[in-house]
């Protein structure tokens, strides 16, 4: 079939944003400020931020949420920015998958109390080829969607043997991963790896998968870790390209044409209202990117400058403007020093 467009499976979610004065030890108060309700989930974050850049090419989403009202706003939503939802299947048996985003509003960091719901039941079945119209596939998030994190006897996890099948129909592939506190990294996210042709991650994500530490005591970035780590991810598979995103900014190692790293933006005291979303703003920047034949610096820039817009907004989504504003930001604020000698 021809295809084209960026289609998106994994995590539908409906994310309930708290933002509270301070993050309490355990058994004290902190105090809600305010409260919004935003998308949640890969690839609901990266469809509706490319919807609001105003790409021109097709968007499909796929995945499971609940017969509920957070369900049907999830339906309506996409419907509302032109985000085919077809391939959305409802279920009764479990609810729309929720998050509390508790925000501490002065830092913008960001804890998750997640509720799996429906996503837990997406499967195999759901991802066969005929049902993606997408040029480029993007799934997300691994560690997070039971049925595809199962184990696999040939390929190593469910999710895998899907990726394979799917770069095997000549469908592009990505995938990102949830930012875990666990020791599941090394078991479940290597094998899905092998069968992407883009990986797209941040530090501490890419760290985990790899075994190397490249977020050092102090805050500071091991460049040399990041490297490793990039290198080690390539090695994984058949991979065109690994990004790394960080605060610092974005770097990438490409298989034939090496690495290139775009600092991201100096943005001003009061700006940032909250980063739940950033990443997945990147990783939507970096899409259209490949998507369009961009070259790979311009890429990364673009990339920054959308995560930056992301974090004007407390939620997900609501701070992603047209692609010209989000270029603008470029031309507005400084960028940080570039962690790669010159």
């Amino acid at each position: 079939m021809a295809r084209s467009g960026i289609s998106s499976a994994g995590n539908w979610i409906i994310d309930h944003v708290k933002l509270i004065d301070t993050w309490p030890a355990e058994e004290t108060l902190a105090n809600i400020r305010g409260e919004a309700q935003g998308t949640g989930g890969a690839p609901y974050n990266v469809l509706v931020d490319l919807a609001r850049f105003g790409v021109k090419y097709p968007l499909q989403g796929l995945g499971v949420v609940g017969a509920d009202a957070d369900g049907a706003y999830i339906q309506e939503d996409c419907a509302r920015w032109g985000i085919d939802a077809t391939r959305l299947r409802m279920v009764e048996d479990q609810p729309t998958s929720y998050t509390d985003v508790m925000t501490v509003r002065e830092t913008g960091r960001r804890t998750f109390f997640h509720n799996r719901g429906a996503n837990a039941l997406l499967g195999p079945d759901d991802l066969t080829p005929d049902r993606i119209t997408g040029r480029i596939f993007h799934l997300g998030y691994l560690l997070l969607l039971d049925a595809l994190d199962a184990s696999d006897a040939e390929y190593g996890t469910v999710a895998a043997r899907v990726l394979k099948r799917l770069q095997d129909a000549g469908i592009e592939t990505s995938v990102d991963v949830v930012s875990e506190d666990s020791d599941r990294f090394g078991r479940l996210v290597p094998p899905g790896l092998r069968y992407v042709d883009y990986v797209i991650l941040n530090e501490i994500e890419a760290g985990r998968s790899t075994g190397f530490e490249i977020r050092q005591g102090g805050g500071t970035v091991d460049v040399s870790a990041l490297r490793e780590a990039a290198k080690a991810l390539l090695g994984l598979g058949q991979a065109k390209l690994v990004v790394i995103h960080m605060e610092e900014g974005g770097y990438a190692l490409h298989r034939d044409s090496g690495e290139v790293f775009a600092p991201s933006l100096q943005l001003p005291k009061g700006y940032i209202k909250g980063s739940a979303g950033a990443g997945d703003a990147f990783c939507a920047g970096v899409l259209h990117g490949l998507h369009e034949g961009w070259p790979l610096d311009e890429t990364l820039r673009f990339a920054n400058c959308a995560a930056a817009a992301n974090l004007s907004d407390p939620t997900c989504t609501d701070g992603i403007p047209p692609l010209p504003e989000i270029q603008g930001l470029g031309r507005l604020y400084p960028l940080r020093p570039s962690l790669l000698a010159e």
